[in-house]
């Protein structure tokens, strides 16, 4: 049996539809590997002492790990699997902080379609916006995607 693609093409997708992920907690393992391999160890993610002095008074999590939680919360919906050419940006703008234990959801939205001059392709951008269990958008901003016809 062949790979059967369950992503959505180009004119499958309508301005202004809504898609809503599944939610994700984020847990102190995933801020730990996060930081393996980014690199990322500062104070704000891996010492508690320090962070109980801060704005936040415990540690947070990576903005960049929200973003690639997003990415992968994206991708569980199926909507573009196997239809993607290519991600051409992510725009995002971290407007709250993540702590240990959040849960995260993912509404994305069609702002805009542009045909190309390929015939086989099509540019969605889509509004995105990461947030929390209290609905505190986490993350906000565009990803602009090249998918199939």
């Amino acid at each position: 049996m062949s790979y059967q693609i369950r992503g959505k093409k180009f004119d499958e997708f309508e301005l202004g539809s809504d898609f809503f992920t599944a939610s994700r907690t984020v847990t102190e393992t995933d801020v730990v590997m996060f930081m393996y391999l980014s690199g990322d160890f500062n104070p704000l993610h891996n010492n508690e002492e320090f962070m109980k002095g801060s704005q936040f008074k415990t540690r947070i999590a990576q903005g960049t790990l929200s973003l690639v939680i997003a990415q992968g919360l994206a991708n569980q919906l199926g909507i573009f699997e196997g239809t993607t050419i290519a991600v051409l940006s992510k725009t995002m703008r971290f407007t709250a902080p993540v702590f240990f234990g959040d849960t995260l959801t993912l509404k994305l939205k069609v702002l805009e379609k542009k045909e190309t001059k390929k015939p086989d392709r099509g540019v969605i951008t889509f509004e995105t916006i990461v947030f929390n269990q209290k609905n505190i958008n986490v993350l906000e901003g565009e990803w602009v995607i090249m998918i199939q016809k």
